[in-house]
């Protein structure tokens, strides 16, 4: 016969008057964590106390009750109701709900204290996610939520925006076969079937880092920050009936817009508009586009133009202007820095300044009747207006010259600026993608090896111009060799410039740093010539040495050629070989640093264009054979997405783009670079 199975009984429970009730001190939470005192006073005065106090009697010397009790769990509870009772909300004698163990238990106080906090669990995400979604349901605002329990909009924002996931998303994580940082990550778009794709493809990976996730649901979108975004702006977007993605769980930088069609006819609507108003001046011609290739100006002349005269009213308010910004100046010359609302104040007056400096330019009509002008997208997002080229076809025909009897020379060579383009429009045919099939350490393509050299003959040009003592010697050396070596032209210098061309090049070269602190030189100079052969003669010869040399670097630099070319013939390729050694000896002498000129590995200029063994090779010299483990299962484009953030911010360069003996750029020396210099990329890995 079965014995029968004894039964439990539970603790009374009874109202106890507070003013009988003392804090035991065998509880044993110490440390402050979670909701404070004074929050869950307030949630007490809300709704009442929905948690019975655990207490026990005490005894007296004589082991008899003494009708007081101890409260051994429960404590922050009790804390919250003598709160209310000093703030007068709640009677000393008031009743509180408490269970009451008995005297002499066997059971310590510390271990009732101790269950009652270890015993609990926390709610599930998913759980209060759906709570706050019922009582938004049914009348609550996100406010009012955050305000019930005592967290921030924000929170409750978040776990609403797992509202957008799809339900099977929803059951996979309840059953714990995603992490919930996973799903956050989905909700950054609520495509349902997309999500579901993407759920498919990175849960049958290796790599499902919610990282990955967030890529593979923007990739065919915009960033806010995209300067195309700038230049139409959000509102426009939203009006014509786009959508923003936004990420509430990350910094998503304004998140993405998702329709990138409907974004390019907009900047191209506003880009005509600004056209219409150009060609309103005046122009034969105006062409628009998005961005214009590297250097589309070069087979241009140019028209100068006139800077328009100050009035009287601007002169005098441009005056005003310098003499507030020195007299502050001075004010504060012994401090180390200036009060926020000074600075501030200099902010503005140097705005002001340069707004008046910058003088619009007027053009001669007849100049303007043969004349044209470009209109695209800055790398700012801003409208860039390039007034002035003419045809060459449009170009005033020359009168015949008797060259026996001139004295002169016939040709003048004009180095123009380059124009902007950051969308790499000026690349010839498309770019040499590496088979995923093909691997191994192969040399890179001659594509890829003109685009690198065509970086550093930029960067190269840059710190040329910027070092007049070595641009004279380079061009002393050429003229010596000249004399020398080689047999004497007929002409009486046959020294002279052709400006190398750069047609092919990476999207990010012509908003590098290179390339703008040459246009603003090339401007800088530009302003100053004088317009006539003669008066250029005179203006030359009254420059002092300085500034000589200075010009003198500016224009060799528009011969400076480090490119690399496709060799067919051992001539060829011996020639190729020669002045890259020579632009190497330049390098070298310059201390020229890609690095510091602004160039690093991303997927569209290097990482995307080269076997999986070279960016394993990349990461491996950057990071260390630790880090190149971590993404060598990966296929080729993740690996290249990965290798990307590991190498942000490593200094490494491919071969072709370093030089000897600057510090830190050698392969050797690439290695050492310490991870905790990126912890973003190591924390994607």
């Amino acid at each position: 016969m079965a014995s029968a199975i004894q039964k439990i009984a539970l603790n009374v429970s009874r109202d106890i008057p507070f003013n009988k009730l003392v804090l035991s001190q065998s509880n044993v939470r110490r440390v402050k964590a979670g909701l404070s005192i004074e929050e869950l006073a307030r949630d007490i005065e809300r709704r009442g106390l929905l948690q019975s106090l655990n207490v026990r009697p005490i005894l007296d010397d004589a082991g008899v009750e003494t009708g007081t009790y101890e409260v051994p769990a429960g404590g922050r509870r009790f804390r919250a109701l003598e709160l209310l009772v000093k703030q007068k909300k709640l009677a000393k004698t008031a009743s509180v709900p408490c269970v009451v163990r008995e005297a002499g238990s066997a059971i310590l106080a510390e271990e009732d204290s101790l269950a009652e906090n270890v015993q609990r669990v926390a709610l599930h995400p998913l759980d209060q996610f759906r709570a706050f979604r019922d009582m938004l349901e049914k009348g609550m605002s996100e406010d009012e939520i955050a305000a019930a329990f005592f967290v921030v909009p924000t929170v409750v924002k978040q776990r609403l925006r797992l509202m957008t996931v799809s339900d099977k998303l929803l059951d996979i994580y309840e059953q714990d076969g995603m992490k919930l940082d996973q799903l956050m990550a989905f909700s950054i778009s609520d495509d349902h079937d997309r999500q579901l794709q993407v759920w498919e493809i990175v849960s049958q990976s290796h790599n499902r880092e919610p990282y990955l996730i967030r890529r593979m649901l923007t990739e065919k979108t915009v960033r806010a920050s995209d300067r195309r975004v700038r230049f139409v702006g959000l509102e426009a977007y939203l009006a014509a009936g786009g959508y923003i993605m936004r990420d509430l769980f990350e910094a998503d930088d304004g998140g993405w817009l998702q329709d990138p069609t409907l974004l390019d006819r907009l900047v191209m609507n506003k880009l005509q508009e600004a056209a219409e108003q150009v060609r309103a001046e005046g122009w034969k011609w105006v062409e628009t586009a998005l961005s214009f290739p590297w250097g589309h100006t070069r087979d241009f002349a140019e028209i100068d133009g006139t800077p328009v005269v100050l009035s009287d009213e601007e002169a005098a308010r441009l005056t005003a202007l310098h003499s507030e910004q020195e007299a502050i100046e001075a004010e504060y010359a012994q401090e180390d820095e200036f009060p926020e609302e000074i600075d501030t104040r200099l902010g503005e007056i140097e705005q002001a300044i340069e707004a008046l400096e910058e003088r619009p330019v007027s053009f001669d009509p007849g100049d303007m009747a043969r004349s044209g002008v470009f209109v695209s997208l800055d790398t700012d997002g801003t409208l860039l207006v390039e007034r002035g080229f003419v045809r060459p076809e449009d170009m005033p025909v020359e009168p015949e010259v008797d060259h026996d009897e001139s004295d002169g020379y016939d040709d003048a060579i004009d180095h123009r600026g380059d124009g902007d383009d950051a969308e790499g429009n000026g690349r010839e045919g498309a770019p040499d993608i590496e088979p995923e099939e093909e691997d191994g350490l192969k040399p890179l393509s001659d594509r890829l090896l003109t685009e690198l050299t065509a970086w550093r003959t930029l960067a190269l040009r840059d710190a040329f111009a910027a070092n007049p003592h070595i641009a004279l010697t380079e061009l002393l050396h050429s003229l010596v060799r000249d004399l020398y070596w080689q047999v004497s032209g007929v002409d009486c210098l046959e020294a002279y410039v052709r400006e190398i061309p750069l047609p092919v090049h990476s999207p990010d070269m012509p908003g590098s740093l290179p390339a703008h602190a040459l246009r603003q030189r090339n401007e800088g100079w530009k302003h100053d010539l004088p317009e006539d052969e003669d008066a250029l003669w005179q203006w030359l010869d009254g420059l002092d040495d300085t500034s000589r040399l200075a010009l003198l670097a500016h224009c060799l630099s528009f011969g400076v050629n480090a490119l690399h070319e496709s060799s067919h013939g051992p001539s060829l390729a011996r020639s190729v070989r020669e002045r890259l050694a020579r632009a190497g000896r330049l390098a070298t002498a310059l201390r020229l640093d890609l690095v510091e000129a602004g160039w690093q590995p991303t997927v569209e200029n290097y990482l995307g264009r080269v076997t999986r063994a070279r960016i394993l090779e990349a990461v491996r010299g950057a990071r260390g054979n630790e880090a190149a483990d971590r993404i060598a299962h990966m296929k080729k484009g993740d690996m290249a997405q990965a290798a990307e953030r590991l190498l942000d911010g490593s200094g490494w360069l491919p071969e072709a783009l370093r030089t000897r003996n600057v510090a830190g750029r050698n392969a050797g020396e690439a290695g050492t670079a310490d991870m905790s210099d990126n912890p973003d990329a190591v924390a994607a890995e």
